[in-house]
């Protein structure tokens, strides 16, 4: 049986969007809010992603513990994360347990408490959070290619925040920014599985539709323009870590089709042209991929890399010759349509996850306010040419708009040789 999407508009302006998926036995649900670390002042940076801690840290009849003691006793699982448009708060249970599951998260969203001590224990565990992403490279080489590539803008700073910005917040300033932009407007709730429209409505009805009007208009988002060259950071590591960055699209672009198939034929698997090249020929790096960050008006394509230090500059020249041969020629028929059918299947393995389905219905309601059908997607890929990937490449793919990341140790090779790979 197809599944079956149904949509209500609460008289506040809260979507409630469900896709009933009569097949399987549990039920995702997830409360999406349109507001991220992009919406923060630089003395906001990190306010978002507290928020998202907070949230799970007690309410007027939940202490923390009690939050956690009721999902686990009812097998659930349940997470947040923030983004930098968004911020959502999930779970996923068997579908005899929805009803607690929803008093949950709507406990939790609507009557946290932000209580000063819980605030002040949470941000030494925050500053955790920022001290293991800097002892990671990998994730830590991304954070500082989204400085380089974006500067000071709120696309550039890190979604946890600095150590100075975390320890100025207090539960009053987190209390005002959730008031301030915590919108009905901004709320999606959708929820994928076992379930029924008409009961969920019920349940989330009440509470949500009683949230206040805003205070003023949600904060209309500015571009970050593209900055270009080399930044060179060093770190006692063993490996240099290689992040470059060029412009991307934005999520509503119609070039997004021909954006997820240039980047799996690039570096989006194991038989795409970096991974075969650099690690399966020469054998220069375990980790070798590209990756997107696409946003509602703008974008970023990167490619990541990581090897011992004499061999960074081989690969740093490696990875430019790739990009500069896909803007050269037209990819061949065979390597396109594998390119196709490798991210229709991704697509469709997703779309049996209860999670994934929540997520993509509410993602969809968010960017264009309708759910774009899966079959839609499926036949825009399809549609796409060699042309439009080659026109794709040669827009993106400038030398004035691509910065390179370098992470590690001392650079074996002058700094000069290394710009010189930023010439596309």
């Amino acid at each position: 049986m197809k599944p079956t999407l149904k949509k209500t508009i609460l008289p506040n302006g809260v979507r409630i969007l469900t896709l009933k998926m009569p097949h399987v036995r549990s039920v995702s649900m997830g409360v999406w809010v349109n507001v991220g670390a992009r919406d923060e002042s630089p003395a906001e940076n990190g306010l978002s992603h507290f928020i998202e801690h907070m949230i799970f840290k007690g309410t007027e009849k939940r202490s923390a513990f009690q939050i956690a003691k009721e999902f686990d006793a009812i097998g659930g699982q349940t997470n947040a994360f923030t983004g930098m448009e968004t911020t959502c708060y999930h779970a996923r249970v068997v579908d005899a347990h929805l009803e607690t599951m929803v008093d949950i998260l709507s406990d939790i969203f609507l009557n946290s408490t932000f209580d000063p001590l819980e605030v002040a224990r949470e941000r030494l565990v925050i500053c955790q959070e920022i001290g293991m992403v800097e002892d990671s490279p990998e994730e830590y080489v991304h954070v500082l290619a989204g400085t380089d590539f974006w500067g000071d803008s709120p696309l550039g700073r890190s979604i946890l925040g600095s150590r100075e910005t975390i320890e100025t917040f207090g539960a009053e300033t987190i209390k005002a920014f959730f008031g301030r932009l915590y919108h009905p407007g901004q709320i999606v709730i959708s929820a994928a599985g076992n379930i029924d429209h008409n009961h969920l409505t019920d349940l989330l009805g009440a509470p949500f539709a009683a949230i206040p009007p805003p205070p003023a208009a949600f904060p209309l988002r500015h571009p970050s323009p593209e900055r270009s060259g080399l930044s060179v950071h060093a770190k006692a590591l063993e490996q240099v870590h290689l992040c470059l960055s060029t412009r991307g699209v934005s999520l509503k672009a119609e070039q997004r089709f021909a954006l997820s198939l240039l980047n799996s034929l690039l570096g989006g698997n194991m038989s795409s042209r970096l991974f075969q090249e650099i690690r399966e020929r020469r054998g220069l790096a375990y980790s070798v991929y590209s990756h997107t960050a696409s946003y509602e008006d703008t974008g970023m394509f990167g490619v990541y890399a990581a090897v011992e230090p004499d061999k960074a500059l081989e690969t740093a020249r490696l990875i430019t010759q790739s990009l500069r041969a896909v803007k050269a020629a037209p990819v061949g028929a065979a390597e396109l349509q594998d390119a196709k059918e490798y991210t229709k299947g991704c697509l469709l393995l997703a779309a049996e996850s209860t999670d994934n389905q929540m997520a993509r219905i509410a993602q969809s309601e968010l960017l264009f306010e309708r759910c774009i059908p899966l079959e839609t997607i499926l036949e825009r890929l399809e549609a796409v040419t060699a042309e439009d990937i080659l026109a794709l490449a040669n827009t993106l793919f400038q030398t004035d708009q691509t910065a390179l990341t370098v992470l590690g140790p001392p650079l074996e090779a002058a700094p000069e040789a290394f710009r010189d790979c930023l010439a596309l």
